[in-house]
């Protein structure tokens, strides 16, 4: 369980109450994100208050009356999704910083410049979301910031999520050193084992990731791997 002193305040205001709960920004963060998370360590003191603060409990039958049940995780779950988080300045800082970071990591791996076909290194998506003054909320998922932020920066760089078919042949020798690789960067739509042991696959992968998937089947294989782009 998350102690008092780390645990920030979820807030959740109707009907001129507030109800409140202490929970780990880490894991409110998870939640936000559709993570599952542990709620017994998550939550720093069981049950909903009027003012933490204070020391203010809400009244079970308020409770019950507003969020019509007197399931504990029922109503965590609907003030940390109608509600908001009260977070430190220092809490938001290290939380934005985390997240600005997942959304670069993000659109390097799917997104490439259709200029060189390749992925833009990450300092460039960086200085664009700068220059677009975009703004990164800590709690928001980082796939529906990452369509945000393309809206704000594909009339500053030239970026796109292009997706490719590739048909990929790998010796029998090499598949099991190879498997977990090629299937971290993309979707293995179908897939068979030749007589001889070899691999045959068909995957979608984002553009971006085809050079990296030839570099690492290159790499793992001695340049015996064969892919063709469909």
């Amino acid at each position: 369980m998350v102690s008092l002193e780390d645990a920030v305040v979820a807030r959740y205001e109707t009907g001129g109450n507030r109800f409140e709960i202490l929970i780990d920004p880490q894991e409110a963060q998870r939640y936000s994100e559709g993570d599952e998370i542990d709620w017994e360590e998550a939550i720093a003191a069981d049950g909903i208050w009027n003012d933490s603060a204070k020391g203010d409990r809400a009244p079970e039958h308020l409770v019950s009356d507003t969020f019509g049940t007197n399931n504990l995780i029922d109503i965590y779950k609907k003030i940390l999704d109608e509600g908001t988080i009260q977070l430190t300045s220092q809490q938001r800082k290290e939380m934005v910083e985390q997240k600005k970071k997942q959304i670069v990591a993000h659109i390097v791996a799917n997104a490439m410049n259709p200029q060189t076909g390749g992925p833009h290194p990450p300092q460039r998506i960086e200085n664009a979301m700068d220059e677009a003054r975009f703004s990164v909320d800590p709690m928001e998922p980082v796939e529906k910031q990452v369509e945000k932020l393309i809206k704000s920066i594909k009339m500053l760089i030239p970026i796109s999520f292009e997706k490719v078919k590739v048909a990929i042949k790998i010796r029998a020798i090499h598949v099991g050193k190879c498997y977990g690789q090629i299937s971290s960067l993309g979707n293995i739509e179908s897939e068979e084992y030749q007589k001889d042991g070899s691999w045959i696959g068909i995957m979608e992968i984002s553009a971006a990731s085809f050079v990296k998937l030839e570099d690492s089947l290159g790499s793992l294989t001695k340049g015996t791997a064969e892919t063709k782009m469909l």
